[in-house]
């Protein structure tokens, strides 16, 4: 992506010196009606990338949208030049006007990113956003025009035209932007039928509910709303394990909100007083009251949940947790050595009290969990998850089969047994928990590095899977 782009402009700057053959041409204002073509140009080319990449995806593995992002960035790359040859007289004070054309570029750049990334994310919709965009290049090469001396006879046409590239945009958006997150997210098995049940899209991210509960953040699987024990479809057994993991957890941090099914589990555990969730995308809170399975976390009086990411609200907060949950997203998914890193591991060191656990997904990371046993003196590990302590972790089974026996979410019980078929499960359950200890762990990552802040494995070697 970055390559298309500043390929892009690299090559829009190199054609446009054919405009700029003219060494009288500083301050004639027929160069603004070029520069008014290119803007136009840009931001249309740049409109229609979005679609055109989920055009492409939803029918072929090839991503020739990249092309255009890159002819779109060639139409930016144009402008400057243009800009610099009709406002900057070759004379001894060019070098100073130079310097305050690129200030006004960097300034732009910099509001523009601000703008586009902090408020209009979280207030339009992708689609709307670009439309915009367009429609202030069009009001942009307007102005070009009328300050380039057209005659009104020609001015009045071509501004007619360009209210009709505003008016065909907008009219054009919908039908463009139809199924967009849904053709993007299913490529080649993508049918017209394909709709989401839900779409939130802000500056964290874009959240997809599928019409049967499956949460996507970001197009990569986040989990489901249920919290049923019986049909596990979403390993919701792994927030149930806590009760063999911990005598009597009684404040717990649960870094990650997602769709609120590892919440709802952990603030009904008996000894649980209180839970302070830390979620970076307000967009699954917003969720949280469309599917019963979750939408009394909200009303519960044990929960807390704060709009913050998780690293640095532990990093200004010293409050100290019996456990520390992070249901964590794929290694390899952007950002996520913040929270598997030696550092991060160190920072939630810091904030358990005596004998507290932190528990994490590894995500089938061989680096991450290593890392952990490492950090900690004590641990152990079952399928991809990792707990680890500064003090022994005893396993207890059957702690783990009295709370089970007994637990219950909004007034009703997770397993019946008095039937028979929650019965076997209950002997289902506990008989497939296999652990493995951290001496273990350790022979056989031998070769496997540590992770750190620096080095960023699991985002950048996925080698190093389990």
């Amino acid at each position: 992506l970055l390559g298309a782009y500043l390929a892009g402009l690299a090559v829009g700057a190199f054609v446009s010196g054919i405009f700029c053959r003219d060494s009288a041409a500083v301050g004639k204002r027929k160069y603004l009606r070029h520069i008014a073509v290119f803007v136009v140009l840009a931001n249309l080319c740049g409109f229609l990338v979005l679609p055109l990449l989920a055009w492409v995806t939803s029918r072929s593995a090839t991503h020739p949208a990249f092309g255009m992002i890159a002819l779109s960035a060639a139409m930016l790359g144009a402008v400057l030049p243009l800009v610099s040859h009709f406002g900057v007289a070759p004379d001894a004070a060019a070098g100073r006007h130079v310097s305050y054309l690129y200030a006004g570029n960097i300034a732009g750049s910099v509001l523009g990113s601000f703008l586009t990334g902090f408020v209009l994310l979280d207030a339009l919709r992708n689609s709307t956003i670009a439309a915009i965009l367009v429609g202030l290049g069009c009001a942009t090469a307007a102005g070009l025009l009328v300050l380039s001396g057209l005659r009104r006879a020609t001015l009045a046409p071509c501004l007619v035209g360009l209210a009709a590239v505003i008016g065909c945009t907008a009219a054009a958006t919908p039908k463009l932007f139809e199924q967009f997150y849904e053709k993007l997210l299913l490529g080649q098995q993508f049918t017209p039928d394909a709709r989401f049940a839900d779409l939130l899209e802000n500056r964290s991210g874009v959240i997809a509910v599928t019409t049967d509960g499956t949460v996507y953040g970001g197009g990569v699987y986040d989990g489901r709303f249920s919290t049923d024990l019986r049909e596990d479809r979403n390993n919701i057994l792994r927030a149930y394990l806590i009760g063999a993991l911990h005598p009597s957890p009684r404040h717990v941090l649960l870094v990650g909100l997602g769709t609120g099914s590892w919440a709802q589990v952990i603030a009904h555990h008996p000894s649980v007083e209180s839970l302070t969730v830390v979620e970076v995308n307000p967009g699954y809170v917003q969720l949280l009251s469309k599917h019963p399975d979750v939408a009394s976390l909200l009303s519960n009086p044990k929960v807390t949940i704060v709009i913050d990411d998780g690293r640095r609200w532990l990093t200004s907060h010293g409050a100290r947790f019996d456990m520390i949950i992070s249901n964590t997203p794929f290694h390899w998914r952007a950002q996520s050595t913040n929270l598997l890193s030696t550092e991060y591991c160190q920072v939630v060191r810091s904030h358990l009290n005596p004998g507290g656990v932190y528990y994490f997904n590894t995500t089938g990371s061989a680096a991450a969990l290593k890392t952990a046993m490492l950090e900690f003196p004590y641990g152990l590990r079952f399928m991809i998850l990792s707990a680890v302590s500064d003090r022994p972790i005893a396993f207890d089974r059957a702690r783990l089969r009295g709370i089970l026996t007994h637990y219950r979410i909004d007034g009703r019980p997770v397993l019946d047994l008095e039937l028979a078929s929650d019965r076997k499960r209950l002997e289902q359950v506990l008989g497939s928990l296999q652990v493995e200890s951290r001496a273990s762990i350790l022979a056989r990552l031998t070769s496997t590095p540590v992770v750190t802040d620096d080095n960023m494995y699991p985002e950048w070697h996925p080698a190093f899977a389990e």
